[in-house]
């Protein structure tokens, strides 16, 4: 299985890795950056965090060949500092989340990851969810859908994409990826369709709604920074403007002086900004 993980060099300079290091694999895949980290570290360790059991015992046997300073957890990284604290580590030097899908998932027709190939609707990263594209589709409300379609999308034509699908599904659910392409090319017209390719942004607002993905973003960006150590590095590799907007909101908010204190000549402590 080749996999070429995306920005390896720019993300593990980023983290500015010590040999004796604690650092954390948000996202570990088939264990592209893991691998890269744990080639640096002599007495550190790695924590490394998927939910995709595929991906784990791929990634598993990847990073054995290298040593065995790490431990995988079966886990989204929502949990993170839960997950961490339950092995008493609660401090750690080096963070990296790799946002985006992997190029297997995507390649392995039967998630449905892609409008590509013909598959089941279900987008599901942690396969043991109820929740899949199939339920969303089925089963949202026109309102749901077009809100889904136009935030999570930024689809223009979400309103009339949400209603020509609340109008398939009453004559028959809709079950396959080509079935709602097919859906979606027939709401906005060949024209709009091959020139804008909505299909993208439908797939991509159905799986951040199926896997809660901004949401959990929103929830560990702030307990990732809470468990840095001084001088300790976080490297984030968005690949939409969602979240790369949470990520440099947060990363701005908390590089900034309060603005009870902005100007005095020293700083107190206390108002010092968490990062840099």
């Amino acid at each position: 299985m080749k996999h070429y993980s995306v920005m390896l060099t720019e993300s593990i300079d980023g983290l500015n890795i010590k040999p004796d290091g604690i650092y954390i694999d948000g996202t570990l895949g088939y264990g592209g950056h893991s691998s890269e980290i744990l080639k640096t570290l002599t007495t550190g360790h790695l924590y490394s965090f998927d939910q995709d059991e595929e991906a784990i015992e791929y990634a598993n046997e990847r990073l054995s060949k290298i040593n065995d300073n790490f431990t995988i957890i079966h886990s989204n990284f929502a949990n993170m500092k839960e997950k961490l604290a339950e092995l008493g580590v609660t401090k750690v030097d080096g963070i990296l989340f790799d946002l985006g899908l992997s190029s297997p998932q995507i390649d392995n027709a039967e998630r449905g990851f892609t409008f590509m190939n013909d598959a089941p609707l279900d987008m599901r990263m942690d396969r043991s969810c109820k929740l899949t594209a199939e339920t969303v589709i089925n089963t949202y409300t026109y309102d749901q859908l077009t809100d889904i379609f136009f935030i999570y999308g930024e689809e223009k034509m979400s309103k009339v994409i949400a209603k020509k699908i609340v109008n398939e599904r009453q004559n028959k659910p809709i079950k396959t990826t080509k079935e709602l392409v097919n859906i979606i090319e027939k709401a906005v017209g060949a024209k709009y369709f091959n020139k804008q390719h909505p299909e993208r942004q439908i797939f991509q607002a159905v799986r951040i709604e199926v896997n809660g993905e901004l949401d959990v973003l929103k929830k560990v960006l702030p307990d990732a920074i809470s468990l840095l150590n001084k001088n300790g590095r976080i490297s984030v590799i968005t690949f939409h403007s969602l979240e790369d907007r949470i990520v440099k909101q947060l990363f701005k908010k908390e590089s900034e002086v309060d603005e009870l204190v902005k100007g005095l000549p020293i700083i107190p402590a206390k108002y010092q900004p968490k990062l840099k």
